[in-house]
């Protein structure tokens, strides 16, 4: 297997997840139904919050060099993501300190090696954030706020980027098959985890998280 294999295999595997995490009823889920733009905006504070904080945490610990570099690297860039949603959360909230944590961020932080961190976090994580930033987006765009929703455009880009430097790292430390299989087990099983609590709160709202067909 090779990172391009690896990535087709996840998403393959997780479609359906993938799909309702990209639905619109995403926001309804993150915000407990409170669909206004501060609400939004504290939410995706809080995602990238966890996210800064996770890969922090494997850059100071994580003995492959390489990987280090790529935590630290994730870490920055997160944090990067934080402050910017924090000031566009400014006007409304400028005094918002992110929550962290999060079922996603329990499992990701109990990831002990350098396989495990990589297709979890870079590219299992990453593949949520993007069908998260892409309802962010559209939401923005009906509320005819244009610089916000280009400000989750650009997330979306850099995310991706995050994506593609985690799937060539993959590419490096996957020696064997049972690397391979190992990576693909944790990166389904973050979309997994992030599905289960997307579902959870909906049902706690009374709504089914199956698309109306």
């Amino acid at each position: 297997m090779d990172s391009a294999a690896f990535r087709e295999a996840v998403a393959s595997a997780k479609a359906t997840e993938l799909d309702r995490l990209g639905s619109n009823k995403l926001l309804i889920a993150l915000t407990d139904a409170t669909l206004e733009p501060a609400a939004v905006l504290r939410a995706a504070a809080d995602s990238e919050h966890a996210a800064h904080t996770t890969f922090a945490s494997w850059a100071d610990d994580e003995p492959d060099g390489d990987a280090r570099d790529l935590f630290a690297w994730l870490a920055d860039r997160e944090r990067d993501h934080r402050e910017r949603v924090l000031d566009a959360l400014a006007e409304s909230d400028p005094d918002y300190a992110p929550a962290d944590g999060g079922t996603m961020h329990t499992y990701l932080r109990a990831r002990e090696d350098a396989v495990e961190r990589v297709a979890a976090g870079a590219v299992g994580r990453g593949l949520v954030s993007d069908r998260t930033h892409l309802q962010i987006v559209s939401f923005f765009v009906n509320e005819g706020d244009e610089r916000r929703a280009d400000l989750f455009r650009d997330l979306r880009t850099e995310t991706d980027e995050e994506l593609d430097r985690g799937l060539a790292l993959l590419d490096d430390l996957c020696a064997t098959d049972d690397d391979w299989e190992r990576a693909q087990m944790v990166a389904e099983y973050v979309i997994q985890v992030a599905y289960d609590d997307y579902a959870d709160a909906l049902a706690g709202m009374g709504i089914d998280v199956k698309p109306v067909c």
